[in-house]
C-alpha cells in the first residue's frame, strides 16, 4: 500500500493534463449531481498486482453506499461509478480523469495504494473534486511541501503514526530500551518507519544499539542478523512487507535470536506464518487498524453486517472502504450541497463520526485521528494484544 516511488512521471503527466482540463473554460463541465442521484467515483485496483486490496475496499465502500441509500441523502440516492486502474499509477490517472470529466462524479474514493492515489490527485485537485484515499498511508498524500491539499483526505492512519505507536508499545508494554532496527533501504515506507520509530524510542529514553539494512527481494539476512545479535538487543524492529519479514524472522530464530520482534502493517498476511513457521512467531508483534477481536461495538456491528451482506469475514481493507464511504456520505448530508469546495470543507470538519473502527475525527492535515492496534502472532495466530491512542 505504501510503495511511493516510480510514480513521478505518471503524476506529472496527470498534473499537466489536469491543468489543461481546468483551463478549458467553457468546455469544462462542472461535476454535479443531477436528477435523483448523486454520482460518486470509485477508482480501484480491480485487476493487476494488488487487485485483492482494491476489490475488498470497494466492497466496504459499496456497503456504506447501500446503507446510505436506505434513507437517501438530502432526498437523493448515491450512485457508485466504478473504474479499474489496473494497479498501475498511469492507469489511475486515466481512471480518475474519466470519472471526473466524463462521468462527472462529485467526489472520488480510492485508489488503494499511495502511488495510484498520487497519480490521480492532480486531476481531482484541478477540478475541485473531494478525494478520499481509504488506505494510502504515505504522508505526502494529504500534505505537499508543508501545504495541506484542500481536496485530499484519507481514511487510515499515516506511516509515521504507526512508527510512534510501536515505539510506545516497545517502551511502555515490553519495557525494552536497547533495540535494534533492520529495515529495507530500498523502500521509503520502511525507511520512514525506521526513522520515526528511532526518534520516538530515543525520546522515551531508549537506545538503538544496531541499525542494519536490506533490499527488497533479498532472501538471505543472516549476515545482518548476526551483526545485530552481537549487540545484545532486547528487541528488534523490522518495518517492511511480509515477503522479506517472514524470512527475516525465520532466519533470526535459526541463529538463536529469541528476543521480541516488532513490525508494521506490511506484516499483515497469512503468508507470514506460512513462511516463517508458527513457532518462530513467538514474541512477534505488528501494528494494524483492524481486528475481529476488537470488542468495540462499532467494530462488531460492522463485522456482523458485512458477513450478512457478503457471506464472508471483512478484512482491514473492507473496513477502510466502509469508513471512507461513511465519511463522504456524512459530509454530503451536512454540507447540504455537492459543491466541491463546500463538500471538502465539510469533510475536513468531520468530528467524532461513528465508523467501523470507533469514532473518526480529522486533524489539520486531513488525516483521521484514530487508535492503532498491536497484533500478537503467538502460535502463528493474529491476536489483538493492545489498542493504543496517542
Amino acid at each position: 500500500m505504501k510503495k511511493w516511488k516510480k510514480i513521478a512521471t505518471a503524476a506529472l503527466a496527470a498534473m499537466v493534463f489536469a491543468s489543461v482540463l481546468s483551463g478549458c473554460g467553457g468546455e469544462k463541465k462542472k461535476a454535479a449531481d443531477t436528477g435523483n442521484t448523486i454520482k460518486v467515483g470509485a477508482s480501484f485496483e480491480l485487476t493487476g498486482n494488488v487487485a485483492n486490496y482494491g476489490k475488498s475496499i470497494l466492497s466496504g465502500f459499496k456497503m456504506a453506499a447501500d446503507e446510505a441509500n436506505k434513507t437517501g441523502i438530502n432526498g437523493k440516492k448515491i450512485e457508485v461509478i466504478e473504474s479499474d486502474n489496473k494497479s498501475e499509477p498511469s492507469e489511475s490517472g486515466n481512471s480518475i480523469t474519466k470519472l471526473v470529466t466524463q462521468n462527472k462524479v462529485i467526489a472520488v474514493v480510492g485508489p488503494a495504494t499511495s502511488g495510484c492515489v498520487a497519480a490521480g490527485a492532480p486531476i481531482t485537485a484541478a477540478n475541485k473534486i473531494p478525494h478520499i484515499a481509504p488506505s494510502a498511508t504515505a504522508p505526502g498524500i494529504t500534505v505537499d511541501n508543508g501545504k495541506v491539499r484542500e481536496f485530499m483526505f484519507r481514511a487510515c492512519f499515516i506511516d509515521p503514526f504507526q512508527g510512534q505507536v510501536m515505539a510506545t508499545f516497545a517502551s511502555n508494554t515490553l519495557k525494552v530500551k536497547n533495540v535494534a532496527i533492520l529495515f529495507d533501504s530500498s523502500s521509503d515506507y520502511s525507511k520512514g518507519l525506521a526513522s520515526v520509530f528511532q526518534q520516538t524510542l530515543e525520546g522515551k529514553g531508549g537506545k538503538i544499539v544496531a541499525k542494519e539494512a536490506f533490499l527488497s527481494k533479498d532472501v538471505d539476512f543472516k549476515a545482518s542478523l548476526t551483526k545485530i545479535k552481537a549487540t545484545n538487543p532486547e528487541a528488534i524492529y523490522v518495518p517492511g512487507y511480509y515477503e522479506e519479514v517472514s524470512k527475516i524472522i525465520k532466519q533470526a530464530r535459526e541463529i538463536g535470536i529469541t528476543v521480541p520482534m516488532m513490525g508494521s502493517d506490511g506484516w499483515e498476511s497469512p503468508k507470514l506464518a506460512e513462511i516463517a513457521g508458527k513457532d518462530a512467531l513467538k514474541g512477534c508483534y505488528y501494528v494494524s487498524a483492524f481486528s475481529a477481536q476488537d470488542k468495540d461495538p462499532s467494530v462488531q456491528k460492522f463485522i456482523a453486517d458485512y458477513k450478512a451482506k457478503y457471506q464472508k469475514d471483512p478484512d482491514i481493507f473492507a473496513m477502510q472502504g466502509y469508513n471512507a464511504g461513511l465519511v463522504l456520505f456524512d459530509a454530503i448530508k451536512r454540507a447540504g450541497t455537492t459543491d466541491g469546495t463546500k463538500l471538502a470543507k465539510a469533510i475536513a470538519e468531520t468530528k467524532d463520526l461513528p465508523v467501523a473502527s470507533g469514532k473518526m475525527t480529522f486533524d489539520a492535515n486531513h488525516n483521521p485521528i484514530m487508535p492503532a492496534l498491536i497484533i500478537s502472532l503467538e502460535g502463528g495466530v493474529p491476536t489483538l494484544k493492545e489498542k493504543i491512542a496517542l
